[in-house]
């Protein structure tokens, strides 16, 4: 297969970006190559390059500001897996609210207010990523001290993931004959072992020789699975007209959260 070079294009941590010197980063979504990712990475270079720091939210000392600025540290684009595009989610989310206050003047008490408002899990993940960020902010010093510090979240109980028997197994099988998209999902999941951030990435690409090569996201580790000829033939009886083994109706990648749901229904 013929690798794609396409300009201003960054990735990291399996997750791809445009970006053009001194512009925000914009994510395109997809695998490279596919219609998906294209169609976005031509929007973007159609699009007007929007500077680092340039929304009206973007004041110099405002947290809009240090927030595009995180974006373009290697203390950010060291993170790997899906670390990156869900602190994005985090940090976008309190920059479209909160952007025009000045970094400087967030007190502990406005920190812990806001998390009082919170699901445990979520509040969990939103100190995680403002940590990392004003940590990064105090090495910049564009603040004095961290807001987070000394800031605790009581991690919230769980009994884990739970597995499946080889009843349920049995019992999904004969509802999904091989052949449809269900089936070769539960076939990804049992054959491979992988999470399932990684199974709905797994392509034809990453298949030759009848071995499966992936990088796991959340480890960044490089695994060569033999395919189970099980698996092969499920592969090979499920009609799939993307790269990608599993997409949605309209051929686009499943978001982790999406995939589950349409599993469990």
């Amino acid at each position: 297969m013929t690798k794609l070079h396409l300009k201003y294009v960054q990735s990291f941590g399996g997750y791809h970006y445009f970006r053009r010197r001194g512009s925000l980063r914009i994510p395109l979504p997809g695998i490279v190559g596919s219609a998906e990712f294209m169609e976005a990475y031509q929007r973007a270079l159609a699009a007007a390059p929007i500077a680092v720091g340039a929304s009206k939210r973007s004041k110099p000392g405002s947290v809009s500001a240090a927030i595009a600025e995180f974006y373009g540290s290697q203390s950010f684009r060291s993170l790997t897996g899906g670390s990156p595009a869900k602190r994005r989610t985090i940090l976008e989310r309190f920059r479209e609210r909160h952007g025009h206050m000045q970094l400087a003047s967030l007190p502990k008490e406005f920190i812990v207010a806001l998390l009082d408002t919170m699901p445990p899990h979520s509040a969990l993940n939103w100190l995680k990523t403002f940590r990392h960020f004003f940590r990064w902010c105090v090495t910049r010093k564009l603040v004095r001290s961290d807001p987070t510090l000394g800031v605790r979240i009581k991690a919230p109980k769980s009994d884990g993931h739970h597995t499946w028997s080889e009843d349920e197994i049995a019992t999904f099988e004969a509802r999904h004959a091989i052949g449809s998209k269900a089936r070769l999902a539960l076939a990804l999941g049992l054959y491979t072992a992988q999470r399932r951030g990684d199974v709905i990435r797994i392509g034809r690409q990453h298949i030759r020789d009848d071995v499966l090569s992936v990088r796991q996201e959340k480890t960044g580790a490089k695994l060569a699975i033999p395919v189970h000829p099980d698996l092969a033939a499920i592969i090979a009886a499920t009609s799939i007209g993307h790269l990608t083994l599993l997409t949605t109706g309209s051929g686009k990648s499943y978001g982790a959260n999406d995939f589950t749901y349409q599993f469990r229904s």
